[in-house]
């Protein structure tokens, strides 16, 4: 065989190689481009969820999958009404940066974030959504835990305390009582009945309690009021005591009060903290106010400059964002992340939960299995 022949061989062989998985194996050659999966899931509540702002027997977030090289990055965003956003509109949002979510590199995660939050004015369930998808994707790829990506020591996680919603006081009783494995309690008040739902959860505990007023409070001497009493009930901090554009009010409130005051609706994300100085103690930051994993660690590293409190919260969700939050938990000082503990039917588990002690997973990404 002369040298023209074997050249011929050689090229159709190659010429073979290239075209067998366009031809042979058409699955194949479409599994290794990216994809991105969106869909809205209805959580179904274990109790109805009251605050001074909905109250629900579900709530629906939108769920994403990114796919690339085999590897499945999961994120998911809970919509705040507060912010006028909803389930059906995140998902809208996602579809309409679609093609931007296939082209870009994933590697370069941080340019990204900062090219999609100029690309979505507001919505920031979907940004969350995205944004966890893509760090739970990278740290996949690595093969390590998301807490052990960012430096952090999982033994560092704090107490996460357990929520109760706004109820008839012999509801309350109940759900304080179903709460027995939690040492901390997180209180949801901001209404006329805030002394009957107090005393009701002080007729079955000791424990001690965190209260959340969601803006309800509009005058600043009923909030003091208010405060002072909860301060002789065991009280450690409240949240949101009058909304959030009340600032000066709230400022003259923590003047004449004697527990902290952190942040919740008044704190978006890290370029909202410097305005709440000497108005809140702290900030409670979510994922899904911030629009993700990224924005959450600026406000963080903002508010501990500033020798601010901090404490990692989070809506009613599933273990995927609620997971997320938690591998950041190590870097605050409160947590309230039972959003999943909440509802009835997780499609996953991730976090979970011992005496109040969040126990982040050790397998790669955020450490998420199916249910």
């Amino acid at each position: 065989m002369n040298r023209r022949d074997l050249l011929k061989i050689a090229g159709m062989a190659a010429g073979e190689a290239l075209a067998l998985p366009f031809f042979e194996s058409p699955a194949a050659a479409v599994a290794d481009l990216p994809q991105v999966d969106i869909e809205v899931r209805r959580l179904k509540l274990r109790h109805t969820w009251t605050t001074t702002m909905s109250s629900s027997e579900f709530r629906d977030t939108v769920h994403l999958r990114y796919t690339r090289d085999g590897v499945t990055g999961f994120g998911e965003g809970a919509p705040i009404v507060r912010y006028h956003e909803n389930a059906a509109d995140s998902e809208k949002a996602v579809e309409s940066v679609r093609a931007f979510l296939l082209k870009v590199d994933p590697w370069r995660f941080s340019k990204n974030c900062s090219e999609l939050f100029h690309k979505l004015e507001g919505q920031f369930a979907a940004k969350a959504a995205i944004d966890i998808a893509w760090m739970d994707w990278i740290c996949k790829k690595l093969g390590v835990p998301l807490y052990r990506y960012l430096g952090l020591d999982s033994n560092d996680t704090p107490l996460t305390t357990f929520s109760i919603g706004i109820d008839t006081p012999e509801v309350t009783k109940q759900k304080t009582v179903e709460a027995e494995a939690f040492p901390i309690l997180k209180i949801k008040v901001g209404l006329t009945t805030d002394e009957p739902t107090i005393e009701a959860v002080r007729s079955v505990t000791r424990k001690p309690l965190r209260v959340d007023a969601n803006e309800g409070w509009r005058d600043k001497e009923e909030a003091v009021r208010k405060i002072n009493w909860l301060e002789t009930q065991g009280v450690e901090f409240i949240e949101q005591p009058m909304p959030a554009a009340m600032l000066e009010e709230t400022r003259w409130v923590r003047e004449r009060v004697h527990i902290p005051i952190l942040a919740d609706e008044a704190c978006l994300n890290a370029a909202a903290v410097p305005n709440l100085v000497n108005a809140y103690d702290g900030v409670n930051i979510k994922l899904d106010k911030t629009g993700g994993i990224q924005e959450a660690l600026r406000t963080i590293a903002v508010a501990r400059a500033l020798k601010m409190k901090t404490m990692l919260g989070c809506m009613v969700s599933s273990s995927v964002s609620v997971t997320a939050a938690a591998h950041l938990s190590p870097l605050v000082d409160y947590a309230d992340l039972d959003g999943n503990l909440l509802i009835a039917n997780d499609p996953f588990t991730g976090v979970k939960v011992e005496k109040g002690k969040l126990i982040l997973p050790d397998s790669p990404g955020l450490g998420l299995t199916p249910a």
